[in-house]
This record gives structure tokens, C-alpha cells and sequence, in this order.
């Protein structure tokens, strides 16, 4: 299916409007085609009275004449308001489909397909990418639709004017034609080249705003802003290449137009002057030839507007192209409770094609289990815990719950019935309850204080000026890690999940917060089966099970005192301390 057509499709439901708004545009071009008409009557008629006039030649019509004129505009100018609106507004309603379409489609994707990308890149096709279905509907097939009435229009109302000079003012046609074909390859490219320069940019100035407090720490401002520079500079120079091109070839299209117009003038002026063409129809055989001219003009721009548009376009159904990595199957089944097993039954995986970072996993965790998973940087621990909510699936093997494999349950029922703490609480820029409650926006007020008391942050929530209504700030900069933590446990108390995932959540905070916030979490893994990833063993040295990854696959597993007695991997690393603040996984 062309790109056109696709654009297109997201215009289907506002057909009705679009008839109206067409209607209205023939009824401006009909009182288009008027206007030259009252002067004609006044020149041919009028001024040399002639007596064969069909409208009379008393000089008191003239004041009627010109309020004609002046109402064939009125009423011109209201048609074309009111065609207008309609055209914009259906624009700009499938904008809002596509652009609605293309951020859910996003949403859905998986972490694969979004870890290959820059999220800004995303945003930038969300953002102005989609404006391009706007431009083929509003620039592209209203103006042809106009276009192309008037032209016809007009070439017969000029026909019957005076034929040769019809014919004669065509001639520049062909060559016309020429042109916009030979310049519209450029101007497709040159578009394509400035949507992923300015791309770019914005990843370059989302991606220095946002660790602003790392450069000002390094002393990198002036670094960045030649980085950034750079960047803006190869935008310039694409938008300077398009640029040049739509200058170059409106010079070209303007000339072919001006040697038809004066051709025309040379050859009407030799029939007055033979009198087989009155005064008065040469003007509005000019004005006709403008009109005629205007459309030929705008069907030039408009074939660039549409390579430009295109460019924008292809990068948006790109996206809803994309096939998803992590689909449920077709007969899925939603659930809406589940006792909590789960199992890793012969699991391999990896996040590029020969690269595996899991092998072999072979991992039953039965209902209300705790269960570490421990092991160096790069063993693999988040990814075996990223497979449980579908975030990817296994290249091989399968995972289940309650016996059944994930790909048979809904993601949307599935992770409905995991909540997940992670080393990095993603908080939002709204207020304090609206992220507690972010996997239950239907809780009540007294829920969201039980859990925030629960995780601890009555507390220091209360203490905030405006108390739960309080802004976090983005990605939330107003609160410490410990109090953004507390936030995320919070968020799980309140979701109450039967399973727990927990990733690395004390990591970054120190030992007094961390031993704090481990005995918040001890209350929120009670009654539930939990997955937690650490580096720190002190902290769950004493849980049902500790699971030990080595290289993607598991090298020990049972109880923390009985790995110790086994002086493996686990003994190793739990004499050496060998805690690390941060995973890389």
C-alpha cells in the first residue's frame, strides 16, 4: 500500500465533513471564476456604449457592477473560510488518530525494539514526524482537488474566449511538468536528510539537558555546547540544501510562467488591434490566465510539500510496520488471580542474534517463595528477572506460571499481577499520590495512605508543603533517593500483587537508608512470591533460596548457609564483600 493511501485511511472517518468542506471549495471556485466578469461588462459596455450590450450601457450600473464585485468577494471570502476550517479541522483530527496510533503502537512494542533506539528519535517521530499526514491531506489532496477544478474551469471559460491564445498560454506546460518531476527527487531527499538531522538534534539536547548535573560536574558545558553546535550545524546546512532547491526550481516554474504570460500578451494584443478580440475580454482573458497560472503554481509547491511530507510519513508507518518481538498468542487467556509458581524451563536468550546472555536456565520457584538471584556484573540476573513480566521473550524454552506459558497469558493480565521495584525509581512530573497510585489510579485516598505508611513515607510526605499533593519534579528531583524509593514500594504495597520483582533496590542508597529500606521490604516480599537481584548478600543472605548465575548460567543454588559450606561462586564473593553499588546489566 502506497503512502499516500495510508495517509489517507486515517481521513475515512471524517469523509462527511471532507464532502462538506468540498462543496464549499466549488462554490468558491465558481465565484472565483466571477470576479473578472464586472469589469468586462464596464469596459466592453459601458465606457464605449455599446448599443449590442446585453446589460445595458447606462453609467448607473456601474455602481451596481462594482458592488457585485464587491459581493462575488464577500461571498468568495466566506466560502473559503468556512472550506477552510472544515479542511484544517479534519487535518488536524487525523493528526491526533495518527499520532494517538503511532505513541500507542510505541507503547506496545517491546524493550527490544526500544533498547535499539534513541527514545528522543520516537518523540520526534510522535511529535512532528506525524505532522506529515496533516500536509498530504491539507496541502496536498485539497489543494489538487482545487487545483485541478479550477484549472478545468478555467480552461474553458478561456477556450471560449479566445482559443489560439488559449493554446498558446499552454505551451509552457510540458515544460512545467519537466521541472517539477526533475526537481521532486531533491526536495524528497533533501526532506529526508533534515527529519533525521533534526532528529539528531534533539537527541543531542535531550540527552546533555538531562545529565546537566553530570557535565556541570565534569566541567563539560563548553564540550557540549560544540557537540551540540555541530550537531544544529548539519541541520542548518540540510535545511539550507532544501532551501536552495526550492529557490532554484521556483526561479525555473516563475520564468516558464512569465514567458507564457507575455506570449499572450504579444499575440492578444495583435487580435484588438484586428478586432477579433474586444479590450475588455483580453483583461479578463489575463485575469483567467493568472487563475489559470495560480493552480498550475500551487500544484508545483504542492508536489514538493508531499515529497517533504512523504519523507515524515514513511518514518512514522516505519514504526507501525515494525512487527512486535513479544505478541501473545492467539488464543491467550487473561487471568485475574494466579497462586504465584513460576518456572524457567530450558531458557536461553540474548538481546542480539549469536550474542546469548542466558543458557540453559532451569528454575522452579514455588508460590510465596523468596528468591535471590546473585552473581557478578553481566551474569545475567535482570535479564532472567526481565523475562517473568514479558518485557522479552526467551530465544528458547520457555517460562511459565501456575504451569502455563506466558505466551498463552495476556502481557496486559500478566503484569496486572507483578509488582516491580527497580534500583532507579521512575517517578513522574506529577504529585506524590498520583505516582503511588500510578499501578492503581482507582485506589481511594485512605489506600494510598496505607501503603505510602506502609513503605514508610507518611512520614516525610507529610512534612512537604503540600503533602501528597506535592510535585516530584521530574523524574523526581525534589525528593532524595531514599524518599523516591520509599516512593516506588509504595507504588507495590498499593498494587498488591501476589508476585514481587525486586531489582537492585537498595544499590544506591547508603548502609543506614539501606537497612531502613530492607525492612520496608521484607514487609512487601511477605506473602508473595518475589524475585530480588542483588549485589548486596549481606542483605538477603538469610532468604528461602539464593540462586548464583556465572556467565548466563546457574552454578549453585539453596540456602545461604548451605552455599557457604560448598565454598563455591557464592562463599567467593561473600567473603570478598564484592557488593557493587551498580548493575550493568
Amino acid at each position: 500500500m502506497s503512502i499516500y493511501r495510508r495517509a489517507l485511511h486515517y481521513y475515512r472517518p471524517f469523509l462527511a465533513q471532507t464532502m462538506i468542506g468540498l462543496v464549499l471549495s466549488l462554490c468558491g471556485i465558481a465565484l472565483n471564476l466571477l470576479k473578472p466578469w464586472p469589469f468586462k461588462i464596464i469596459v466592453d459596455d459601458i465606457l464605449p456604449r455599446n448599443p449590442h450590450a446585453h446589460f445595458g450601457t447606462s453609467p448607473d450600473l456601474i455602481p451596481l457592477l462594482c458592488l457585485a464585485l464587491v459581493g462575488i468577494q464577500l461571498l468568495w471570502g466566506l466560502t473559503n473560510l468556512a472550506s477552510n476550517y472544515i479542511f484544517v479541522k479534519v487535518g488536524l483530527q487525523a493528526l491526533l488518530k495518527l499520532r494517538t496510533d503511532l505513541y500507542a503502537y510505541l507503547q506496545s512494542l517491546s524493550l527490544k525494539y526500544h533498547d535499539a533506539r534513541r527514545s528522543s528519535d520516537s518523540s520526534f517521530r510522535v511529535a512532528y514526524d506525524s505532522q506529515s499526514i496533516q500536509t498530504i491531506y491539507n496541502k496536498g489532496f485539497t489543494n489538487i482537488f482545487a487545483s485541478i477544478i479550477t484549472l478545468i474551469g478555467t480552461f474553458l471559460v478561456m477556450v471560449r474566449i479566445d482559443w489560439q491564445l488559449t493554446l498558446l498560454s499552454l505551451a509552457v506546460v510540458p515544460a512545467i511538468v519537466v521541472a517539477i518531476y526533475s526537481f521532486a527527487h531533491r526536495i524528497r531527499r533533501d526532506s529526508t536528510s533534515i527529519q533525521e538531522q533534526e532528529s539528531a538534534l534533539l537527541a543531542q539536547a535531550q540527552e546533555g539537558l538531562s545529565a546537566v548535573r553530570m557535565v556541570h560536574a565534569f566541567g563539560r558545558e563548553e564540550w557540549e555546547v560544540r557537540q551540540f553546535h555541530l550537531q544544529a550545524q548539519q541541520s542548518l546546512h540540510a535545511n539550507l540544501r532544501l532551501t536552495l532547491t526550492n529557490v532554484n526550481s521556483a526561479l525555473v516554474i516563475s520564468t516558464l510562467m512569465v514567458i507564457g504570460t507575455a506570449a499572450m500578451y504579444y499575440l492578444g494584443t495583435l487580435h484588438v488591434l484586428a478586432g477579433t478580440l474586444t479590450l475588455g475580454s483580453l483583461l479578463v482573458f489575463s485575469a483567467y490566465l493568472l487563475m489559470l497560472y495560480q493552480p498550475l503554481e500551487s500544484l508545483t509547491y504542492t508536489a514538493w510539500a508531499m515529497e517533504g511530507a512523504t519523507a515524515g510519513a514513511r518514518r512514522c508507518f516505519e514504526v507501525l510496520d515494525r512487527e512486535d518481538d513479544v505478541v501473545d498468542a492467539p488464543n491467550a487467556q487473561e487471568i485475574t488471580e494466579t497462586a504465584g509458581p513460576i518456572g524457567f524451563q530450558n531458557v536461553s536468550f540474548g538481546y542480539a542474534t549469536g550474542q546469548p546472555v542466558l543458557h540453559d536456565i532451569d528454575l522452579s520457584i514455588a508460590p510465596n517463595q523468596i528468591v535471590a538471584l546473585v552473581g557478578g556484573t553481566g551474569a545475567g540476573k535482570s535479564t532472567l528477572l526481565s523475562l517473568v513480566p514479558r518485557f522479552y521473550d526467551p530465544n528458547q524454552g520457555n517460562v511459565t506460571l501456575d504451569g502455563c506459558d506466558l505466551r498463552q497469558i495476556t502481557k496486559k493480565s500478566l503484569r496486572a499481577t507483578i509488582a516491580i521495584v527497580l534500583q532507579d525509581t521512575l517517578l513522574f512530573s506529577t504529585t506524590i499520590r498520583e505516582n503511588i497510585a500510578y499501578g492503581r489510579p482507582d485506589a481511594t485516598d485512605a489506600e494510598i495512605r496505607e501503603a505510602a505508611r506502609r513503605a514508610q513515607a507518611d512520614e516525610f510526605i507529610g512534612r512537604m508543603p503540600a503533602g501528597y499533593e506535592s510535585p516530584v519534579g521530574e523524574r523526581g528531583g525534589h525528593l532524595s533517593v531514599g524518599q523516591r524509593q520509599r516512593i516506588g514500594i509504595a507504588r507495590a504495597f498499593l498494587k498488591n500483587a501476589p508476585i514481587l520483582l525486586l531489582d537492585e533496590p537498595t544499590s544506591a542508597l547508603d548502609p543506614t537508608t539501606e537497612a531502613a529500606i530492607m525492612e520496608t521490604i521484607k514487609d512487601l516480599m511477605h506473602g508473595r512470591t518475589t524475585l530480588i537481584v542483588t549485589h548486596r548478600l549481606a542483605t538477603i543472605h538469610g532468604v528461602d533460596r539464593i540462586v548464583v548465575l556465572e556467565n548466563g548460567r546457574i552454578v549453585e543454588q539453596g540456602s545461604g548457609a548451605d552455599l557457604l559450606t560448598k565454598r563455591g561462586v557464592y562463599a567467593t564473593l561473600y567473603a570478598a564483600g564484592n557488593y557493587p553499588s551498580r548493575s550493568n546489566e
